[in-house]
């Protein structure tokens, strides 16, 4: 029997248990992660409220935003992109691809940890200073806020890796894999994940940005 017949078998199972089993566990999922994507939008609105309130109680000029912040605002898109790609080749079946994307992911996300970190241990100086007024506080408060959320991520990433190693080491564990539609789901919400923090991390770069020229 050839592969291709295997991957067609393996793939009518699948298809026909996930027909049998109810739709909730799916939806719910998706739901979940959408409230979640919604209260963070309203609680980094809450800060960036805070932000400009602080800031015309002390008349204070816009607090200067690195430009580590900028690069940061690179890499992260870089994470996007790899991301979108490891769901291209999971949908195409491409097993290195699949794993350079992920693996790619998690490199860029790490440089990008670090790089955060020296933005606020090397610029602390301009970035506090005599210029509390200013409301700097809020910047080390919503990158690091947004700092936590991309390390809450990573542990999802890293087992996206791990598993992608175990269980792709002959054709038809790599065929079983694919076929898998609760792991291409969640891969998905972790792909949507990946992309808001992104987004986000762009408006409030955006954000620093628009009022430091104002």
């Amino acid at each position: 029997m050839s592969y291709k017949n295997i991957y067609l078998i393996v793939k009518n199972n699948y298809y026909n248990d996930q027909q049998e089993k109810p739709f909730f566990n799916v939806a719910g999922s998706k739901v979940f992660l959408y409230l979640l994507l919604l209260s963070l939008s309203f609680l980094f609105v809450a800060f960036a409220v805070g932000y400009v309130f602080t800031r015309a109680q002390n008349s204070a000029d816009g607090i200067y935003l690195p430009p580590i912040f900028i690069l940061n605002s690179i890499l992260l898109l870089g994470t996007s992109f790899t991301m979108s790609k490891a769901n291209k080749a999971y949908k195409s079946d491409n097993t290195v691809a699949y794993q350079r994307a992920l693996w790619g992911t998690l490199v860029l996300t790490l440089v990008f940890m670090g790089a955060q970190v020296v933005a606020w241990t090397s610029f602390r100086e301009q970035l506090i200073g005599e210029n509390i007024g200013n409301g700097a506080h809020y910047l080390y408060a919503i990158s690091g806020l947004h700092f936590a959320h991309i390390l809450g991520g990573i542990p999802f990433l890293i087992l996206f890796i791990y598993t992608a190693h175990i269980r792709m080491k002959e054709p038809v564990s790599v065929l079983v894999y694919f076929s898998d539609v609760t792991k291409r789901l969640k891969l998905e919400l972790l792909t949507t994940y990946w992309h808001f923090l992104d987004g986000l991390w762009l408006f409030l770069v955006a954000f620093f940005l628009f009022n430091m020229m104002l």
